[in-house]
């Protein structure tokens, strides 16, 4: 893994130090603008603080980033490098958090605003390998009648990264598409030209942030220690230990607690609820 991986936005580290800081509003309001299409007058980041000693005890789990539209839209954003099994569910998971947090027990429904979930995922989908298009939009549609819409409270965005290199190959760049832009900039920032830039802006800024972030040495340190949790896990994912026979898997299990994996990790590597989780542990604690 270079330096300059690690200090690319699809380091999750790095891509909410870019999009969720107070403070870069504009450069996050252009990312959300360009992926939903549509224009957005101001929104309000939620900003939950990166905390350097979690990050040493590995005790981060997902890095998103969350933003309220002027219209009271919610938007959550993942960047995501490991790809798991179950991420579509893990999506629709998380939407409905999302969604069902806005209210208390007893409230009415019609306090309940439209919730999008936004993934960008440096790899190909398994469910979405037969769709070329690198940027994909999801929502609740009749099967016989597609184009009728049940609600437009549920949008889910996904961008494939690797979907779009592909795609650019033997494709010159479309200016015109400001998610395009956007992506290229998250995948390789030194893939812009200063003419890009020069006509967006927020990708200029966005830029002008992360370079002040890879100027900075403390901030370089706390990117490769993200960086070398993001290996663990994807070394987890990549030889399959946890497919074998339950107690290899309850091994795997403690070895990831004994590493500071924290608990919500080792449930998305396990695919087990929290619950089964942290019985596992305390049966197995010495």
């Amino acid at each position: 893994m270079t330096n300059n991986e690690v200090m690319n936005p699809t380091n999750d580290y790095i891509f909410k130090r870019i999009f969720g800081k107070e403070g870069n509003e504009e450069i996050t309001k252009g990312l959300i603008s360009a992926i939903i299409g549509k224009e957005i007058k101001k929104i309000e980041l939620n900003e939950s603080r990166i905390l350097e000693k979690d990050l040493r005890d590995d005790k981060v789990g997902i890095l998103d980033v969350r933003a309220r539209l002027d219209d009271e839209t919610i938007v959550n954003i993942e960047m995501q490098i490991v790809q798991n099994s179950n991420i579509e569910k893990r999506i629709l998971f998380y939407w409905g958090k999302l969604y069902y947090s806005q209210i208390r027990e007893g409230e009415n429904y019609n306090k309940l605003n439209k919730t999008i979930v936004i993934l960008i995922a440096d790899f190909e989908l398994d469910n979405l390998k037969g769709i070329e298009k690198y940027h994909t939009k999801w929502q609740i549609r009749e099967e016989e009648y597609s184009k009728k819409i049940l609600t437009d409270v549920l949008e889910i965005d996904i961008i494939e990264l690797e979907k779009l290199t592909k795609q650019l190959r033997n494709n010159e760049i479309d200016k015109k598409d400001k998610a395009m832009l956007w992506s290229l900039f998250i995948k390789n920032p030194e893939r812009m030209g200063e003419k890009e830039m020069s006509e967006n802006e927020d990708i200029k800024r966005a830029k002008e942030e992360l370079e002040k972030i890879q100027a900075d040495e403390r901030e370089q340190e706390l990117a490769d220690l993200r960086m070398k949790h993001i290996r663990d896990i994807q070394s987890v994912e990549e030889y399959g230990y946890l497919k074998g026979k339950e107690e290899n898997q309850k091994q795997v299990i403690l070895n990831m607690y004994k590493k500071n994996m924290s608990i919500e990790d080792i449930c998305d590597i396990a695919e087990l609820s929290k619950e089964e989780v942290e019985r596992i542990i305390k049966e197995n604690r010495k």
